[in-house]
Order: structure tokens, then C-alpha cells, then sequence
């Protein structure tokens, strides 16, 4: 009873009449709980990828470890590639039977699916049984993600007074961040308690079962809240959509807009997203060298000082507009990129950032004998030696070019001018004498004192680690800027018998797909060149793409009256 009565209530709240600047005590209680929930699934979807290096020893060991770490990857990708299709199946019933239960289904699928992640044997006990049911839980976890973030973000702006709506949803937008905040938290704890062998033998299971314990909370707290008011009142008409999916986007009128908020605002913001973040520790551990837990450590700082202007940045687009803070993110981050993650590695690893600019590497072969590099989804297996040289060199971080040389019988890596031959039947042999040569000539080993190392979790305040952390809190500002005011212009671009279904697929096409890839692309990049930094030309030509069709082609929905789309 005490339910219907606020649901009641808020609907009369929300008619466009004048109101208190405050929230009201169920508007609360409505952002905290779609949001807290948000961050729950966010949890659970980013525990696999902070513990990619670990998962890819324990389920795909029965491959060479030069390529398990692209399997996990392609692992991890699943999620975000079937996410899209979550956001169909959750988005059409959710215009269909309402926001609240849609969510709720999709955040026991999550918490679920999660908790089974950490009962999984590995692959030495089960064999390829292992990988394939892991592909198949990270598929599920993806599907559950496209249900929950256009509910809650449909749900909370439902909720919201008009002139306000970037400010209540932003707190949504906090969510990824948060819950990614929260996995590498939980992990770093886990790791301190039982030490970093028996955390990779088997405590790395412990962050997977605490979903559990998340997902009874958020499930406590979301089954106290009513049905948003626009649904109630859109139910009462009798105007809800028979057809949502094809009202959606069979239509030409409605389908236009969500194209170009998909390649206008939301490719942008996905790459922007992944790159401050996913890609940033992907850099740091991959690239640089630099251990797990400083990394995690260094990312979570910077995670806690940016969070905070997810908020911002929501506010603000309700008096300045939504569109020129995402497109303003995007063209800062594009052209930003290239120079801070050039002084990350300066800091990270100095060793490294001055061999890449004075030790001379190249491959001399037949261009015949070489193939290409990009391999984003770890499938090929490389067996000439000009394949394999650049293999290792990619896998040492170590800046190359090529010579090609027609008709030459044999690889020869040049350290320096110094002319080292690969031997294809001897790889490891051959390829320890080039990375003796390379540590010779400058390029550090993989224990060099230089290497940025975390002494604690509040070893924040030397120049080095401050730096860093001063850095990576740029990259998260970009994320705040692209972000924080999306959910508001999503929902008000369309009416309520379709906004669940039109929010969810762009949204989930825009960062599971352009952005959710965006590791694995930006790493195959790296290989196929040979720079470290070529990866973030891929972030850049989207974010520049999404700045021009969304200048050009896409409406600011500042001032859009959400209660006149019911």
C-alpha cells in the first residue's frame, strides 16, 4: 500500500509544475537504489576483465601462453559482444510489462552467472569444457548488462523534475566507475589477506562470490520501489507500444535518431570510456610492465578523485546543454591522448619510454615471409620467423620497423646495427639472445628499478606515483566529461511506449562493441606496427568521428519536457 501511495505521489510530483530544488525523500530512494544496483552488475561484468592475466592461466593453459592472454581477451569481449542483444530482449519487455521486474531479472542473471564464474573448474581439471563454459557465463553476464543500464537510466529519469534530469541521472553514470572501483578494491583486499601465489591459485575465486551478497542487497532494496510514474500514467491510457522493437526502430523517424545517437554521442563516449580506463590499466600491466597491484592501486586513486564530476558534469548539462559537454570530452580526449599517455610511460617505466626513443630496432626479411600482425581475436598462430621476431619484439614492448628485403632466405632483427638472426625451429633460444641484446642496448628487464612499484595502498604521495596518479585522473576527467551527462540525453530523445528498447541497443552497440573491443583492436594495432602508442589512433578516429556527426547531425534535448513524450 505504502508503495502505490508514493508511486501516486510521485506521478502529481512529476507533472511540469513548479517544485522544491531538492530531491524528495522517493526520489532518493529511486536514484539510490537503481544506481546501487548499477553499480552491482557493473562489479560483477569488470571482475573478469581486471583478473584477465589470471583467468587466461586457469582456463586456457592447453594454449602457448603468447596467445592466452589474447583467448582471454576474446573471452572478455563476448560479454560486450552479445550485450546488444540483451538490450533487445530486456528492452522489449520492459516497454512492454514495465522498468522495475525487467531489471530485476536482469541483475539476478548477472549475480548468478558471476557466482557460478568463481565455482568454474580451470581448464587443468576439465579440460576445453572449461574455456568453452566460460565463454558461455561471460555471453550470459553480457546479455543481463544490456538489460540493466537503459531500465535504471529510463527508470531514474522517468523520476526526475524537468531541469533537473542531467543531475539525477548523472549519479547513474557514476556507476561503471564505481563498480569498477569496487572490483579492483575488493581484489587488492583479497590479494593483501592471502598473498599474491595462493591469490592466483585460488583466491582469485573470492571477488566472484561476494556478487552473491551484492545481489540480495540490491534485490532487498529495488523490490521496495514502485513502477515509474510514466509508465503508470503512459499504462492508464492504454498508449504503451504492442510492438516496441519495431516501433523503434522499423520506423524510419525513430530509427534515424537512434543511428545517429549511436554515431554521434555514444561510439564517442565508449571509446573515451575504455580508453581512461580499461585501456589505461591494460597499458600500464601489458605495455609498461608495470605489476597488478600497483596498477589496480594507481587506477583506484585516480577512479576516487574523478569520480565526483560524473556529477558534475550532469549538473552542469542542465544548465549548459548535454551535447556540447559529451562532444567538448570527446575532441579534448582525441587530442590529448598521444601526449599524456606519452608522459604515463615517462613516469611508469623510464627505462622503457627512453629505449623507444634511442635504441634503433628493425626486422630485415622477405615481405613474403611476413604476415599480418593484427590478430585482435588471438586465433592465428604465427610460424615463420619473421611472424614470430615480431611476436617477441611486440610481446618485450620494444618500438621496431621493417626493411623489407626481397628474396632474403633468413629474419634478421637489428639491435643497435647489430645483426641478430631468428631462427623459426628455436624461438625461445633465439628469442632470449634478442632480449639480452635489447637489455643490453637500454630496454629494461621486467624486475628494473625504475618500474613504478606501490609500496601500500597510501604510498600516493612520492613524485612518481603522484604523478601517475595525476595522470590517470586526467583520462578520468575525459570519462566524467563524455559520460555524466549521456543518460539525460538519451532518454529525453524518446518517447516512453519505446524508451527502454531505443536507449538499450544504441547505448549497448555503442560500448559493447566500439568500445567493449577497443583492448583487443588497440593491442592487435600495436603488434601490426610496432608502436606502443598506434593503439590510441583507434580511440581518436572515433571520438573525432562521433565530434563530427554529433555537431553536424545531432540535436541538444536541453529543456526537453520528458512528460510530454509519455
Amino acid at each position: 500500500m505504502g508503495g502505490k501511495m508514493e508511486g501516486s505521489a510521485m506521478i502529481a510530483s512529476n507533472a511540469p509544475a513548479a517544485r522544491p530544488a531538492g530531491m524528495t525523500r522517493v526520489e532518493k530512494r529511486v536514484v539510490f537504489a537503481a544506481s546501487l544496483g548499477t553499480i552491482f552488475e557493473w562489479y560483477d561484468f569488470y571482475l573478469y576483465g581486471a583478473l584477465a592475466s589470471i583467468i587466461a592461466d586457469q582456463f586456457f593453459d592447453q594454449f602457448p601462453r603468447s596467445t592466452r592472454e589474447f583467448f582471454a581477451l576474446l573471452a572478455f569481449a563476448a560479454g560486450f559482444i552479445v550485450r546488444p542483444l540483451g538490450a533487445i530482449v530486456f528492452g522489449r519487455i520492459g516497454d512492454l510489462v514495465g522498468r522495475k521486474y525487467t531489471f530485476l531479472i536482469a541483475i539476478m542473471i548477472m549475480a548468478l552467472s558471476t557466482f557460478i564464474v568463481g565455482l568454474l573448474p580451470g581448464s587443468r581439471v576439465i579440460g576445453m569444457t572449461a574455456p568453452i563454459l566460460l565463454l558461455i557465463l561471460r555471453m550470459l553476464q553480457g546479455l543481463a548488462l544490456g538489460g540493466e543500464y537503459g531500465g535504471a537510466a529510463t527508470y531514474i529519469a522517468e523520476h526526475a523534475p524537468n531541469g533537473r534530469r542531467g543531475y539525477y541521472t548523472s549519479w547513474l553514470q557514476t556507476t561503471a566507475t564505481l563498480g569498477l572501483l569496487l572490483s579492483l578494491l575488493v581484489i587488492l583486499a583479497t590479494r593483501s589477506l592471502v598473498g599474491e601465489k595462493d591469490f592466483a591459485d585460488y583466491a582469485w575465486r573470492f571477488p566472484f562470490f561476494v556478487s552473491f551478497a551484492l545481489l540480495t542487497l540490491s534485490l532487498w532494496i529495488r523490490l521496495k520501489l514502485s513502477e515509474s510514474p510514466a509508465f503508470q500514467r503512459m499504462q492508464a491510457r492504454g498508449a504503451g507500444s504492442r510492438a516496441p522493437l519495431t516501433e523503434a526502430f522499423g520506423r524510419w523517424n525513430n530509427a534515424k535518431i537512434a543511428l545517429l545517437a549511436l554515431f554521434g554521442l555514444i561510439a564517442g563516449q565508449a571509446v573515451v570510456w575504455y580508453t581512461g580506463q580499461f585501456y589505461a590499466l591494460f597499458f600500464l600491466q601489458s605495455i609498461l610492465q608495470v605489476d597488478g597491484f600497483t596498477s589496480s592501486v594507481l587506477l583506484a586513486w585516480a577512479l576516487v578523485f574523478g569520480a565526483v564530476f560524473f556529477v558534475f558534469f550532469g549538473w552542469l548539462s542542465d544548465r549548459v546543454g548535454r551535447k556540447p559537454i559529451i562532444l567538448v570530452g570527446c575532441l579534448i580526449a582525441a587530442l590529448a591522448y598521444i601526449p599524456v599517455f606519452k608522459q604515463i610511460s615517462s613516469l611508469a617505466n623510464p627505462a622503457l619510454d627512453k629505449a623507444i626513443d634511442t635504441v634503433k630496432v628493425s626486422v630485415s626479411a622477405d615481405p613474403a615471409q611476413c604476415g599480418s600482425m593484427f590478430n585482435p581475436l588471438g586465433t592465428r598462430v604465427f610460424t615463420s620467423s619473421c611472424d614470430l621476431a615480431r611476436q617477441a619484439l611486440s610481446e618485450s614492448s620494444v618500438r621496431y620497423t621493417m626493411e623489407p628485403t626481397a628474396g632474403a632466405k633468413s629474419t634478421i632483427v637489428r639491435v643497435n646495427g647489430a645483426d641478430l638472426p631468428f631462427d623459426a625451429a628455436r624461438p625461445a633460444e633465439t628469442g632470449a639472445a634478442i632480449r639480452a641484446a635489447l637489455q643490453a642496448a637500454g630496454y629494461p628487464k621486467a624486475d628494473d628499478a625504475g618500474i613504478v612499484r606501490m609500496r601500500g595502498l597510501f604510498d600516493i604521495f612520492r613524485a612518481q606515483t603522484a604523478g601517475l596518479i595525476g595522470l590517470l585522473f586526467v583520462l578520468v576527467l575525459f570519462v566524467t566529461m563524455v559520460y555524466g551527462p549521456l543518460a539525460a540525453a538519451l532518454v529525453e530523445l524518446f518517447p516512453t511506449r519505446i524508451r527502454y528498447t531505443s536507449v538499450s541497443l544504441p547505448y549497448h552497440i555503442g560500448n559493447g562493441w566500439f568500445g567493449g573491443l577497443l583492448p583487443a583492436i588497440s593491442f592487435a594495432m600495436v603488434a601490426q606496427t610496432g608502436d606502443i602508442y598506434y593503439g590510441l589512433w583507434y580511440p581518436i578516429v572515433i571520438a573525432a568521428m562521433s565530434l563530427v556527426i554529433g555537431t553536424i547531425f545531432v540535436r541538444d534535448t536541453l529543456g526537453t519536457d520528458l512528460h510530454a513524450k509519455d
